[in-house]
């Protein structure tokens, strides 16, 4: 029967997981298999995975539990290997870097800051600030028929707007990424969204990121919002 992986740990991870059953309708109980060295927490699956709620759910639920005991490697949603052997030999292959990938994210959890600012707060100082766009815009606003101005205030807006998000997500990462032992910046997602920022942070340094995120979400009549999500599995962070 093939198996569903969730995570790998270290061999002395206690993988406290009694009751805990896993994905797919049928709902196995979630189990351990063990080298040596290394441990894949896994359960029977007799189905094609999808990311249903329900299965996300108890795909999330398995790594809460292994992360509030100890380090673990989660693994992404939908991750199965036809047998337990096929498992063990891969945790006996590749034994040298899950243990290195271990000890990069020990006693660490991710951390994921994401920021925004809307487009009428951005436009306000962008016309403030820029002499030739507000030129431009009082001369559409006095009734100029020139159809190139709405035009080129329009690309220009565009380029400032990219221009001060960019700024702002740097200065953000500069604030922020000391407090990590690592970061990964990715594309933000969201319409209003400058920065999609994950974190790997140490367990004593989690209290200095949530003083960080709440003296930088002071609102200062920028109109930027911060989002700080966590502490989470440290996906970002395994190869």
């Amino acid at each position: 029967m093939a198996v569903y992986v969730y995570a790998i740990t270290a061999r002395d991870h206690p993988c406290r997981l009694d009751g805990a059953t896993g994905v797919g309708a049928r709902a196995a109980p979630v189990r351990v298999l063990s080298t040596p060295q290394l441990r894949a927490v896994v359960s029977d699956i007799d189905e094609q995975i999808r990311p249903k709620r329900r299965d996300v759910t108890a795909h999330q639920e398995v790594q809460n539990r292994l992360m509030a005991d100890g380090t673990a490697l989660p693994l992404q949603f939908g991750y199965t290997a036809p047998d337990d052997d096929t498992v063990l030999q891969v945790l006996t292959e590749r034994e040298a870097e899950y243990r290195t990938a271990l000890d990069r994210v020990q006693g660490c959890a991710e951390y994921n800051v994401k920021a925004a600012r809307d487009e009428e707060s951005i436009l306000r100082d962008v016309l403030a600030d820029t002499p030739q766009a507000r030129r431009l815009n009082d001369e559409i606003r006095a009734g100029s028929q020139d159809p190139r101005l709405p035009l080129e205030l329009g690309r220009l807006v565009a380029d400032e707007v990219q221009v001060r998000r960019a700024d702002a997500a740097a200065r953000l990462v500069q604030e922020l990424a000391p407090l990590a032992r690592e970061h990964s910046v990715h594309q933000p997602v969201g319409e209003t969204d400058f920065l999609n920022l994950s974190l790997l942070v140490a367990r004593e340094d989690e209290e200095a990121l949530r003083t960080a995120h709440a003296r930088l979400s002071r609102d200062d009549g920028s109109g930027v919002e911060l989002r700080l999500t966590g502490p989470l599995p440290p996906y970002s962070f395994v190869p």
